[in-house]
Formats: structure tokens, sequence, C-alpha cells
């Protein structure tokens, strides 16, 4: 009897494989990043929309808030697309992460710099946090999902 050991372990991989892609993410942790971001969100537009600051201030924090959103969830997917070997440019790989930083560093900036109580920026930089933390999270568990979904019709 003649047995083949590589056949053995291939086999095994491939179980590893895919058992670490066959786990949706559960309906709680969907719905709780989605509060999150929401929360987050809204928090810091509630915050500006009371602060006692001009306008274009005001405008300032929210392009903040948005563009880093935007780039939290552009890191996420290059990040992922790396992993599952989907082609991402070195140079849009550098631009996601650089404004990703750019964004926090230009709130931190913002927050030293104003006028505003010691409590109020915590606030600020908390709800940006939250919100981007909790954008990563969604755009994973959505990715997930539909990896899971597609593999599911095959």
């Amino acid at each position: 009897m003649n047995y083949n050991f590589s056949n053995d372990i291939e086999e095994k991989k491939s179980k590893k494989v895919k058992e670490a892609f066959d786990n949706k993410p559960t309906p709680a942790f969907i719905g709780a990043s989605w509060v999150a971001l929401v929360a987050g969100m809204l928090s810091f537009c509630v915050g500006l929309s009371n602060a006692d600051m001009l306008l274009n201030e005001k405008g300032y924090y929210l392009t903040i808030l948005l563009f880093g959103l935007f780039s939290a969830v552009s890191v996420q997917k290059n990040v992922r697309d790396r992993l599952e070997g989907i082609a991402v440019t070195d140079m849009y790989y550098g631009i996601s992460w650089f404004a990703a930083l750019a964004s926090i560093t230009l709130l931190v900036i913002g927050l030293w710099n104003a006028t505003l109580d010691l409590s109020e920026k915590g606030f600020y930089g908390m709800a940006f946090t939250l919100s981007l933390f909790a954008a990563i999270a969604v755009q994973k568990n959505t990715r997930d999902k539909k990896y899971i979904e597609s593999k599911d019709e095959v």
C-alpha cells in the first residue's frame, strides 16, 4: 500500500483556506458596526452644529471626517485586495495610507490649535476615531459577506 503524504498535506491546506473564509460576520457584529459608524458620524456632526466656531472651521472638521472615512475604507480595501491576490498598484496603496495618516494628522493639528475646551477636543477625537474604526468594520463585513455568498453560489 502506497500512501501519498503530499496529497494529504494539500488537502489539509485547502481545508484551512476554506475554513478561514467560511464564517460570515454575524448579524450582531454587522449591526454593531453600523450603529458605531452612525453614532460616531452623527455625534461628530451634532457636535459641530452645536459648536461655537466659524462656519469655515466647521467645514474644515467635516471635510476631515469625510476624508478620513474614505481613506480608511480605501486602505481596508487595498489591504484585503492584496491578501486575496487582487492586483493593487503600489502607488494607490501608498496614496491610500498617506491619505489616512494625513486625515488623522490634520485632525490632530486642527484640534491642537483650536480654542476649544479640552473635553471638546477629546470628544471630536473620540468621535472621529470611532467613525474610522466603524467604517473599516462595515467595509470588512460587507466584503466578507459578499465573498461568502459568491462562494455559496458556485
